[in-house]
């Protein structure tokens, strides 16, 4: 399983880097050596740009380890993620965000589903929240939770965006370019 760590107490600066991506351009953000963000363009719940701190260097950790395993996934080489993650947020949503990385690749499960596995089946609705804060996108799956009908419902990226992310998993469609 990828590691996730608890914040620390004491802030790390934090860096970040735009690279492209066949979903449209990707703000990776660092926390020292981990990643702690990574947001698409009119991302809902994106926090503001000053928050990113300076422009890192693609080149240097984590970012350039980030851009490897996303170019894989991407090119359909890589169904798990493993990067030293910096997550913040309450312990719920980190329960949550954790649960989330056991989802398999090309699988969805409904929040009431995600809701049991963390112990709390009546907490659909809290885990929807936490679900739509996740910081870390694509590789925190969160697209790949889904109403308890099947149907797609909110994605921070965009329902465009989440289908077809699940198409390109499940081999319906190649990434293409949004």
């Amino acid at each position: 399983m990828p590691r996730t760590q608890t914040p620390p107490r004491n802030p790390m600066p934090r860096t970040h880097t735009t690279i492209d991506s066949p979903y449209g351009p990707l703000t990776l953000v660092a926390t020292g050596t981990e990643l702690s963000g990574l947001y698409m363009v009119q991302q809902r719940h994106r926090p503001p740009e000053e928050t990113f701190g300076a422009p890192g260097d693609p080149a240097d950790t984590p970012f350039a380890e980030t851009v490897r395993q996303l170019t894989a996934y991407f090119a359909g080489e890589l169904t798990e993620f493993d990067l030293p993650l910096h997550l913040d947020g309450t312990p719920f949503q980190r329960r949550v965000w954790a649960e989330l990385r056991r989802i398999p690749y090309g699988e969805t499960w409904s929040y009431g589903r995600l809701a049991d596995r963390i112990g709390q089946p009546t907490a659909s609705r809290a885990v929807g929240l936490a679900n739509g804060k996740n910081p870390v996108g694509i590789i925190v799956p969160c697209h790949r939770v889904v109403g308890s009908t099947g149907s797609l419902t909110g994605y921070g990226g965009g329902l465009d965006r989440k289908r077809r992310l699940l198409e390109f998993e499940s081999g319906q469609q190649l990434p293409g370019l949004f």
